[in-house]
């Protein structure tokens, strides 16, 4: 009983494997017609993911084109609408950052209808793709008469253990039928991202914050919580170095309101004479420095964070800017220091300063 328990594996094992009289010649022959088959089918594939690959290059270089020259259109606007505003006076300031605001809003539009008749475009070219059938299985060489049984045999066993790690959608390229056109389903599925971005955008959009309207509800909140009042300052390229002034007299630190062009001539001095503190920070379009310092004395040319450090040092204050999101401090705060308020507008008034006073004043 024993003995033939242990028989039954080996005898299963053995009528699983090719019978014995079947000659080396013969499997070589079904093996070689097998991995003909594999070889084919593996060129095939490799010729679809090449192509495409191409495409998929080709229609990613286009979009990183269109939006390349969507960042130079944004970059040359946003320098338009800084010269603008810089001429704007006082009474054409609100006609200007309307104007402003719809070269943005055509801007937007226009690339929009761009990146969407590009999309358009690569959906209405795109022609089905050829998938082509699978070679057809061939017949192995007829095995000698009387043998036929066992090279079938042998055949079945082949099909099982190697076809089955072909992928099955390249197993049933040969199959009739519909054939799948890919890269339609792959622009369908560009399109559908496109759409889903659009989407979020929009809704993102929908939630923005209306900056003007936040930067005068926080410059309303500091003046009411520090007991100031906005002394209006004019809007001719100087209302830095203006408001800068009328600071330092109202804080006692001049007897009388000094002109902007002294202002300008303090902070260009002591600039020039301290290279070190404020050269490595100029922006390539302000160099050279010699030219630069000149502006600052003699032109409309906007002063900034550098001139305000220029200035703390001239006159030995610290000056308070009220901005959104944040106030920033220039100078050191301690006893005895006096602090000059101004405020700084980026949105609801175009890049302007104004002078902020006590309310007792």
């Amino acid at each position: 009983m024993g003995d033939a328990a242990e028989q039954a594996p080996a005898a299963a094992a053995a009528a699983s494997l090719p019978p014995a009289d079947t000659t080396k010649s013969e499997l070589d022959a079904v093996l070689a017609h097998h991995e003909k088959i594999l070889n084919g089918q593996k060129n095939e594939v490799e010729t679809i993911v090449n192509g495409q690959k191409k495409e998929i290059e080709n229609i990613l270089a286009t979009h990183e084109a269109v939006r390349a020259r969507h960042r130079k259109e944004i970059r040359d606007l946003q320098s338009r609408v800084t010269q603008k505003k810089k001429n704007a006076t006082k009474k054409t300031r609100k006609k200007v950052n309307d104007e402003c605001l719809e070269m943005e809003r055509q801007l937007t539009e226009k690339q929009k209808a761009e990146m969407a008749s590009l999309d358009l475009q690569c959906e209405g070219g795109a022609e089905p793709e050829p998938v082509s059938e699978s070679e057809e299985e061939q017949p192995p060489p007829s095995p000698e008469k009387g043998k036929t049984h066992d090279v079938d045999a042998v055949t079945a066993k082949l099909q099982e253990t190697t076809l089955d790690s072909i992928p099955p959608q390249q197993q049933t390229a040969g199959a009739p039928g519909k054939k799948r056109n890919r890269q339609k389903e792959r622009l369908a599925r560009r399109q559908a991202e496109i759409e889903a971005a659009s989407a979020k955008a929009q809704e993102e959009a929908s939630k923005m914050t209306d900056h003007r309207a936040v930067e005068r509800v926080y410059v309303d909140g500091v003046m009411k919580r520090e007991g100031l009042v906005e002394h209006e300052i004019l809007a001719d390229g100087h209302c830095l170095f203006s408001a800068i002034a009328d600071q330092l007299h109202h804080r006692g630190v001049t007897e009388e309101t000094l002109d902007y062009k002294e202002i300008r001539k303090q902070a260009a001095d002591y600039m020039e004479k301290n290279p070190e503190d404020f050269e490595p920070f100029l922006e390539p379009d302000q160099k050279p420095w010699e030219t630069y310092l000149r502006n600052i004395r003699h032109t409309t040319t906007w002063g900034g964070q550098m001139e305000m450090q220029a200035l703390v040092k001239v006159y030995g204050v610290a000056i308070r800017v009220v901005q959104t999101p944040k106030d920033e401090i220039i100078g050191e705060l301690g006893e005895g220091v006096k602090v000059l308020w101004v405020v700084f507008y980026k949105s609801s008034m175009g890049m302007h300063y104004n002078s902020l006073r006590t309310r007792d004043s």
